[in-house]
This record gives structure tokens, C-alpha cells and sequence, in this order.
């Protein structure tokens, strides 16, 4: 549908570091490989997406919701006509950089880091990871991705502007990155729109008619459902529910990036950074069902008695870890980096990579036993 926007591998700025071309595996190709390899990566398994794994092993992890992204993510790509190789390396990474306990735990670091004139943001984690704290080659650290791949990490979510940070000053600021990368931060709001309403339903948090009363579109798909399959269980009507969202979504996603694309004068991958706007939108039916159903998710969910309490304990915890590695800096495994960082910076870098368990272990191995992270 748009394959003369799709970003042309043979276009890419290319690496930090050079490298020999592969003999049978383009550039974007192996960055997939290289952050599906990393350390990073494998910690997704033990990090929080929004339910704490204590209350079920069927919960989504931050792994899982990862591939989902993914799995999103190259479907819209090969229907549009775009590269999935450059579209699956920014899905898989961009949440690398999360630290343990969800959003609690980014919420957490931002308001320690403020108070030395910084600032934590998952993205610009995710790119620091990848850089330099990932060490698996002797040539050069960290992985060595593309420009694309790595500017796609930093912009999937926000435009940068000139001067908005150093780092950001790196990866052409003003103008937008490829459709590749624009597609990332909506795929991610299809998976965990979905997915939480999934999560938090059997949770027992939230009921078909709860979301249903808000939420026009789940209104419909759920009548359908249930009118093509009376005799199913209640948990199979959900699930088929669930899976007709996925697909509204994701019809909506592709339906609206072609008709906006079409309806500006773009030719190439070049003019798609140049625009001053992103293509990569929804209809405006799928913008208010996703819109609806994020208000219905925080009103009913997030919101909840249950996950704030977990949320405010999880702050509590990541502050006082925070605090105690300030003041006790041998407790820092030694620094690698490529260029020396401030002691608040490496004391966030290393609870940053923690996964939840890990921080547990520790925690109580400096503040003494607690029964569960989540009960106190």
C-alpha cells in the first residue's frame, strides 16, 4: 500500500563503529538479532507490565508484552508495505529500558533523578542500554545498532526538537523518523490496551458490562460474541471478544496511516521526515475506541485500590534503594562505561536493569527479610 514511504535499508546512516557487511543478513536484520541476544532483553522476563507475577502466572510480563508489540507491529508493517526487519528491531527494544515495577518504577527514578537536574525517560534508557551499558563485543560497546534503529528508540514516542537534550541533538531533531518507527508507540497502545483488559479481567478488577458501559465498540463486539456463541464459556466469549478488539484496532491503524499518507504530498522516506506531522494514525472510529478504552483501563484498573497500594510500595522501596547506593557506592558493581557517569547516574543505571525479583533480593538483603514487595 506504501511501499515507495518504506525507510530503504540501503539508506541507513549506518553504525558508530563499522562493520563488514553480513553475508546473508542485511543491517536491520542483525540489530533484531543482536537486542533479541542482549542481556537488556532476557531481563524483560522479570520486570512488571502492570500486574505483579505474585498474583498469577498468566499475567503479562514486560517480555511478553514485548513480543505482542512485535507481533503487531510487523503485521501493520507488512500490510502497509514497509520494512519489518527495521519495524521488529524498534518493537523488540523499545522497552529495554523500563526498570522494574512498571510504571511505578519509571515514576520512581524520574523524581530522584529531578533532584540532581536530570531525568529518567524510558526511550532515552532504552538508547543508553543499547549504547554503552550492553557489553557482548571486544570492538565496541554495546551493540552497535544502526542510526535508524537507534533514533527510532529515542522518537518512536515524541517528536524531538532542536535542543530538547544532547542526546536527542544526535538523531536529526525537527524532523520525524521513518513510518517504521512512527508505527512503534501505537502498536504499543493496541497491546496494552488489549492485553491490560485481558489482565485486569481476570484479575476479577473489571467486568464485560463495566468496559462494555464505557466503551461503545466492546459493546457491540461483546453482543456479537455472544449472540455467535451462546454456548460457549464465559471465559471463551471473552477471549473471542478480546481477539475482534485486537483486530478493530489494527484494521483502524492501518485504514487511517494509508488514507492520511495519501492525503499529503509524501514520495519517499525522505518526505515522511520531512512532514511536519506524523502519518501513523487511526481512523478517527479506532482513535476514540482507543481512547475510551485507555480512560475506562485508568478509571477502573490502574486506578484501583489493589494497584496503587502496590504502585506507592514499589515507589517507597526503589527511593530507599535509591538512597542507600547513594550513600554506600562500593555496593555498585564497577563501572563500564564508555565514558565515566555521575554517581546518580550509575546508581540509576544499575536499578534501572534490575528485574523485579533481583531488586527484591537485594532489597532484602540490605533492609532485611519482607514476606512479599507488594504486602506491607
Amino acid at each position: 500500500m506504501l511501499e515507495h514511504l518504506r525507510f530503504p535499508v540501503a539508506s541507513s546512516r549506518g553504525r558508530r563503529y563499522p562493520e563488514a557487511d553480513h553475508p546473508y543478513r542485511n543491517d536491520f536484520q542483525r540489530d533484531r538479532d543482536r537486542i533479541i541476544h542482549s542481556r537488556a532483553f532476557r531481563r524483560l522476563e522479570n520486570k512488571t507490565q502492570v500486574f505483579a507475577p505474585e498474583l498469577s502466572d498468566h499475567f503479562r510480563n514486560r517480555l511478553t508484552h514485548t513480543i505482542e508489540v512485535s507481533q503487531i507491529a510487523r503485521t501493520i508493517a507488512n500490510m502497509l508495505g514497509l520494512d519489518e526487519d527495521l519495524t521488529e528491531s524498534l518493537a523488540l527494544a523499545h522497552d529495554v529500558g523500563h526498570p522494574p515495577f512498571a510504571h511505578a518504577g519509571e515514576a520512581a527514578l524520574d523524581a530522584l533523578m529531578r533532584r540532581y537536574g536530570q531525568r529518567f525517560d524510558h526511550n532515552a534508557q532504552s538508547l543508553r542500554v543499547l549504547d554503552s551499558v550492553e557489553r557482548r563485543y571486544p570492538r565496541f560497546p554495546g551493540l552497535n545498532l544502526t542510526f535508524e534503529v537507534r533514533e527510532g528508540i529515542l522518537k518512536h514516542s515524541r517528536d524531538i526538537e532542536p535542543g530538547d537534550s544532547p542526546t536527542g541533538d544526535a538523531f536529526l531533531p525537527g524532523f520525524r523518523p521513518p513510518l517504521e518507527a512512527q508505527l512503534i508507540d501505537l502498536a504499543d497502545e493496541i497491546a496494552y490496551n488489549t492485553a491490560d483488559l485481558d489482565d485486569a479481567w481476570n484479575a476479577g478488577l473489571i467486568t464485560q458490562e463495566r468496559a462494555a458501559e464505557e466503551v461503545p465498540v466492546w459493546a457491540s463486539i461483546v453482543e456479537t460474541v455472544e449472540t455467535q456463541f451462546p454456548g460457549a464459556t464465559d471465559h471463551e466469549r471473552f477471549q473471542e471478544a478480546v481477539r475482534h478488539l485486537v483486530d478493530h484496532l489494527v484494521s483502524g491503524l492501518i485504514e487511517g496511516t494509508v488514507e492520511q499518507a495519501r492525503s499529503v504530498a509524501v514520495g519517499n522516506a525522505d518526505d515522511v521526515r520531512a512532514y511536519p506531522d506524523r502519518l501513523v494514525k487511526f481512523t478517527a472510529e479506532a482513535a476514540e475506541t482507543s481512547r475510551l478504552m485507555k480512560q475506562c483501563l485508568h478509571r477502573n484498573v490502574y486506578a484501583s485500590p489493589t494497584l496503587q497500594s502496590d504502585r506507592q510500595a514499589s515507589m517507597e522501596r526503589l527511593t530507599r534503594m535509591f538512597e542507600f547506593l547513594m550513600e554506600n557506592p562500593d555496593r555498585l558493581p564497577p563501572q563500564d562505561d564508555e565514558v565515566p557517569v555521575s554517581a546518580e547516574r550509575a546508581v540509576c543505571d544499575f536499578i534501572a536493569g534490575m528485574t523485579d525479583r533481583y531488586f527484591i533480593r537485594t532489597y532484602e538483603k540490605y533492609f532485611g527479610s519482607v514476606y512479599m514487595l507488594f504486602q506491607s
